[in-house]
């Protein structure tokens, strides 16, 4: 049975931290799943059929380049949960600062007791995509700013096209 790893997240948008991880995470696993998590108390920018769409454009490639199968998906219930489905052992969380890591020591603690068979992997974000968050990237493209620096050009693309006509 291959190693799987599964990396979960919003990815609203897709941004090139995220990348920066599953760049990362394929080198640890020969399958990575990209789990996006979906919550009916929040509205995301994108749709998760968009969400899916720009995580297969994006990092089908740099999965592939490393070797790495890639898989999809979109969850409603606990990553543990998730985790089992996809037959994952491997949790890779990404940490961009010491904030980060004491919210995430306490879900890799309480994610360990509900499932000591799934180990979380913390992965450090790139110096030069540290400072990168999904709610900044669409906070500047929804008042008309350059993201060209924080995300891929087909996401550019796409933050356009959704605030097209709403800035100003």
């Amino acid at each position: 049975m291959p190693r799987t790893a599964i990396f979960p997240g919003s990815f609203d948008p897709v941004t090139n931290g995220h990348v920066d991880i599953v760049a990362q995470a394929a080198r640890l696993a020969e399958r990575l799943v990209l789990a996006i998590g979906t919550h009916p108390g929040k509205t995301p920018l994108f749709s998760a059929d968009e969400r899916l769409a720009m995580l297969n454009e994006i990092c089908a490639p740099v999965a592939r380049k490393a070797g790495c199968e890639l898989r999809c998906i979109t969850f409603a219930d606990l990553i543990v949960t998730a985790a089992r489905r996809e037959s994952a052992t491997i949790l890779i969380r990404g940490l961009r600062s010491g904030t980060d890591f004491d919210y995430e020591m306490e879900m890799a603690g309480m994610n360990g007791a509900m499932a000591p068979d799934v180990q979380t992997v913390f992965l450090p974000a790139s110096a030069a995509v540290r400072p990168i968050t999904a709610t900044l990237v669409r906070q500047i493209a929804s008042m008309g700013g350059d993201v060209s620096p924080f995300v891929p050009p087909a996401i550019v693309a796409r933050l356009k096209a959704k605030f097209a006509g709403k800035s100003g």
